[in-house]
């Protein structure tokens, strides 16, 4: 079956009236994949937003709020679950082979009625971060990419994250001293020349989680490539912005998105 195909769609309670929820399974290399999609209930054709989160597990999971704020502002949002989470096949192994859940999320939007396919953009959060990277780099129609605390460097991620190393050691098989090559395969940065898509990052400068040299790295190199980007940094804010700059920013990202 051809990967992003829905195989099974399930009604999810939804705070907001005008906001339908589903959970969906849909296929990825031959994996049943989970993932939530928040949907518009006004007929019309809309702009498609996928949605990558951040964390591992149930860690940093999908909240349906957080899909239907970016839905009211005019979006049909897929947010994969990454496999092996919430029922789904196969194991999540940070931004390894589970990229194809991402890549195979996109296809899902662009196969959808009410979905404009040559509209369709990329969010990442945190450890999402890479996996946006990857899935412009992957899929060349992306309208354009937004990663807000993002991690584009996985080499800097186990320098940095002395907690996560860890679990990344396990998942990921060792040390990126000994296997360099699987983080620079997971280090979507070095490949951000392949990028077509005007990029957008967002950042708080007292980041802990995922310092603001992931995005200043990724700004360096976009820009002595000659691509499109911006950037929105924000003095002494930490990896979650408080709730009313938040909202706001959410809001002016989806503006950007929409002026694309």
């Amino acid at each position: 079956m051809i990967d992003g195909t829905i195989i099974h769609k399930q009604p999810f309670p939804s705070p907001n009236p005008k906001i339908s929820l589903s959970i969906v399974t849909y296929m990825c290399q031959g994996l049943r994949i989970k993932g939530m999609l928040a949907e518009p209930k006004a007929e019309g054709t809309y702009d498609g937003f996928l949605y990558l989160r951040g964390g591992i597990k149930n860690v940093g999971t999908v909240r349906p709020a957080r899909l239907i704020q970016f839905a009211s502002e005019g979006f049909i949002v897929m947010a994969p679950f990454y496999r092996g989470n919430q029922g789904g096949e196969g194991n999540e192994d940070f931004a390894g082979d589970d990229r194809f859940d991402a890549f195979a999320a996109y296809e899902l939007l662009k196969n959808h009625s009410n979905v404009n396919t040559n509209r369709i953009h990329v969010f990442g959060f945190s450890r999402g971060g890479v996996m946006a990277l990857l899935t412009a780099i992957e899929k060349q129609t992306t309208r354009s990419l937004v990663l807000w605390g993002g991690v584009t460097d996985m080499f800097l991620t186990y320098e940095e994250r002395e907690d996560l190393r860890r679990m990344m050691k396990r998942v990921i098989g060792g040390t990126p001293t000994k296997y360099p090559e699987r983080y620079q395969w997971r280090s979507p940065l070095y490949e951000a020349h392949l990028l077509s898509a005007p990029t957008l990052l967002i950042h708080g400068t007292k980041d802990v989680n995922v310092s603001i040299e992931h995005s200043y790295r990724l700004e360096r190199y976009l820009k002595g490539n000659n691509k499109i980007v911006k950037s929105w940094y924000f003095e002494g804010f930490s990896h979650m912005f408080p709730p009313v700059k938040n909202r706001e920013t959410v809001k002016n990202l989806s503006n950007w998105m929409k002026a694309q």
